[in-house]
């Protein structure tokens, strides 16, 4: 086990999640939980969660949203897999879910089921939809992106573009684990859990809240952002004389005149045709390619170390490959060391918060898929006869450990049906 500091903070120590999820949304609402100390349980069909296999763009998926959790493999749709499913649960906190809408009543581990058996379960679940007229359509990041408003404003004048990362499915986590947070509070006062949802849609529909809330305002339908009227006048990408590009913004008049400075420009800084913002703004279409011609004549270097003397708000242009080298992230510890399943060690942004100054580390390795299942099993009573006995007929997988005091071991790569086949999550 890759073990934290013992005073790195577990808020949720204590609490146990059984995770049912694939993809993005539902992993990422189990990683928050279980980078703030609840114990999680991810539920794996028998030869494994799919994610774990995907190519290209969710080549990173798994290893991204699946630390702290431990990795339980069952044929659900089997009766002696449903039932150690059922056992799980009775002494669980948390359930969250993030399959189509009606599967998890179907196999009947929905909340009116699962509550009967504990009441003080709370069940997250997390679908494309919020419940309306769009409830039974089958969403990913991407259909609602385009249906919110996100790819409109994201792309240019007639070419929507979806955001470059999977924005919805991982404020969909986010926010599920804030509701589970909050309805573990209320169960304080109450004794009883609840059921509480999150959604890709109404994600993505407060991401363009603001530019909803800008046509209210103004009565004028917002342009697209790369055909905006900005409300700022310098707030754009510029190229240096080495060919790299930087984003520069001067959003103050305090922030000109230090801009102006830098350059030597004075005759800018007292030009009154740019002397407020506002007069900027209006100026953009002759002040934008004289200051292009200024940024021309230096390195980007030059230009990155002169706006961060002087306290101008900048940016190099980065690649996401790039930040493994960020010397903020190394020097501040925003990434943390991950052991992968296949033994690998690679380095994964860490929650965006510190609790007591700390951040919340990777506690244990990525899972193998089954790793934990004969210790889960073991924790609910199961003998290891038992276990074997799952393990030889598919009913579980995971490796074997040990043989039982009867001797009988069972195979870790027996195949059964597949967890919540014919479940597609959203997103």
């Amino acid at each position: 086990m890759q073990d934290a500091s013992p005073a790195a903070p577990m808020p949720l120590k204590g609490i146990r999640v059984v995770e049912f999820s694939h993809m993005v949304m539902g992993p990422a609402c189990g990683m928050v939980l279980g980078d703030l100390g609840a114990d999680v349980i991810k539920v794996e069909p028998v030869g494994g969660d799919a994610t774990r296999r995907l190519l290209g763009t969710g080549a990173g998926f798994f290893r991204t949203f699946n630390r702290n959790k431990r990795s339980l493999a069952v044929d659900v749709n089997r009766p002696e897999g449903r039932e150690l499913i059922l056992r799980l649960v009775s002494v669980s906190d948390v359930v969250t879910e993030n399959f189509k809408p009606g599967r998890m009543r179907r196999i009947g581990l929905d909340y009116a089921t699962l509550s009967r058996l504990n009441p003080g379960l709370v069940y997250v679940s997390l679908k494309g939809f919020l419940p309306g007229p769009y409830a039974a359509r089958t969403a990913l990041d991407e259909v609602v992106q385009m249906m919110a408003g996100l790819a409109y404003m994201t792309g240019p004048p007639g070419q929507p573009l979806r955001a470059g990362a999977s924005v919805n499915d991982i404020m969909g986590g986010v926010f599920g684990a804030l509701a589970a947070i909050a309805a573990l509070y209320e169960r304080k006062t109450t004794g009883r859990g609840q059921e509480v949802q999150g959604a890709l849609f109404e994600n993505c529909v407060l991401l363009a809240a603001q530019h909803m809330q800008q046509y209210a305002v103004t009565g004028v339908a917002p342009d697209p952002m790369p055909a905006r009227v900005s409300a700022w006048g310098i707030y754009d990408v510029f190229t240096a004389r080495d060919g790299v590009q930087i984003f520069l913004a001067v959003v103050s008049d305090s922030q000109w005149r230090i801009f102006c400075d830098v350059f030597g420009r004075h005759d800018l800084s007292e030009d009154p045709r740019l002397a407020t913002n506002n007069d900027r703004v209006l100026a953009r279409d002759w002040l934008l390619p004289l200051l292009r011609d200024v940024m021309q004549g230096f390195d980007a270097s030059y230009l990155a170390a002169a706006f961060e003397r002087h306290g101008l708000p900048f940016a190099p242009i980065v690649k996401p490959e790039a930040l493994f080298d960020d010397p903020h992230l190394l020097a501040s510890g925003g990434l943390g060391e991950l052991m992968a399943e296949d033994g690998e060690s690679t380095r994964v942004p860490l929650l965006p918060i510190t609790m007591a100054g700390q951040r919340l580390p990777a506690r244990r390795p990525l899972p193998v898929s089954g790793e934990h299942t004969s210790e889960i099993l073991r924790d609910l009573g199961y003998l290891d006869s038992q276990i074997s006995r799952l393990l030889s007929e598919g009913v579980v997988a995971g490796p074997v450990d040990g043989p039982a005091p009867d001797d009988a071991s069972g195979s870790g790569d027996s195949a059964g049906s597949v967890f919540l086949k014919d479940g597609a999550s959203q997103g």
